[in-house]
């Protein structure tokens, strides 16, 4: 399409205006595509349906009805949505569909990208906070974790979230975009569609790199600091039962922030990778990692395990009738 702008002398003058964006996928896997859409349909499909069993054994199990599991819930809607922002569309082209995604999709997935991760990293700050209380202060512990602290905490998040995610993308497309509209990745990220503009992105990147990367240092901060606290107090338990026990209610926690934090770092902070091995940590950070949570939650979890065996007990009653 095309729009009027006036130049340096005040004349109007015509000027394309970039409408779509064209999606190239991963690099370096041309003739790979039905090889890529049943690998990644499996995790996807994994992925929900994994995701989803938590949430309904949670929800269905008054013993998982606490302040842990609250927040487990969150995280188990989080890895629901956050893999379905660049998900099917990818799915879509490797099936041999248009790999174009308009202009409005483009600023979508940068937007719905960045307040789900954003709400994520808030949401495993304030998972740490909670295991602080519940190993530090176990006395004190339903009186701080009460339901009110823990519904305020949870829109925090979210409003946390959607302001940061907010602000980078509103600072991304006020800019003119007047082409190249070629997108040398598989979904659209502020990295990759920054470049792209036609004007000065200074100030932009500088507020990205700022906002993108302060954000996850601070909260990794306060999850370090919360886990010196935390491992301080296990190590007080005179019993060494006392210890396991303690010590398993967080290991899954760690993990999950591990898998989380790793591909953020490297992505964001880290230094400048290929756009290939850019797209397979970004694929691990938004397909596989999504996937594991429901693994690394229930197998060391007798609670979450049981509750799952009934949540498939009845649904299994269910389709037999």
């Amino acid at each position: 399409s095309y729009s009027l702008r006036r130049d340096l002398h005040g004349e109007m003058k015509n000027q394309t205006v970039v409408a779509e964006f064209i999606l190239l996928g991963i690099p370096h896997t041309e003739g790979l595509e039905t090889e890529l859409f049943i690998l990644f349909l499996t995790f996807y499909l994994f992925t929900l349906l994994g995701n989803l069993l938590i949430l309904i054994a949670i929800i269905s199990s008054s013993q998982l009805h606490t302040p842990m599991y609250f927040f487990l819930a969150n995280l188990s809607v989080f890895d629901i949505f956050f893999p379905s922002v660049s998900s099917p569309k990818m799915l879509l082209y490797l099936m041999g569909n248009s790999h174009a995604i308009s202009f409005q999709g483009c600023a979508s997935q940068i937007f719905f990208y960045h307040c789900l991760g954003g709400t994520e990293c808030f949401l495993y700050t304030v998972m740490a906070y909670d295991r602080f209380v519940a190993i530090c202060h176990p006395l004190r512990y339903k009186l701080i974790m009460n339901h009110k602290v823990c519904i305020i905490l949870t829109i925090g998040t979210w409003l946390g979230g959607c302001l940061h995610s907010f602000i980078l993308t509103f600072l991304t497309f006020r800019l003119p975009y007047c082409g190249p509209n070629k997108v040398n990745y598989f979904f659209c990220d502020i990295p990759i569609v920054l470049p792209l503009a036609c004007a000065d992105t200074s100030l932009v990147q500088m507020v990205s790199f700022t906002n993108v990367g302060l954000m996850p240092l601070i909260c990794f901060l306060f999850i370090f600091i919360s886990y010196i606290r935390i491992v301080l107090s296990i190590l007080k338990i005179c019993s060494s039962e006392g210890r396991r026990r303690a010590f398993s209610t967080c290991s899954a926690h760690l993990t999950s922030i591990l898998l989380f934090y790793g591909p953020v770092i490297l992505i964001y902070l880290g230094p400048a990778s290929t756009p290939w091995l850019g797209s397979v940590i970004q694929v691990l950070n938004n397909i596989v990692t999504p996937s594991l949570n429901p693994l690394i939650y229930s197998l060391r979890n007798k609670d979450v395990k049981l509750a799952l065996r009934k949540v498939l007990y009845q649904l299994a009653n269910i389709s037999g009738l």
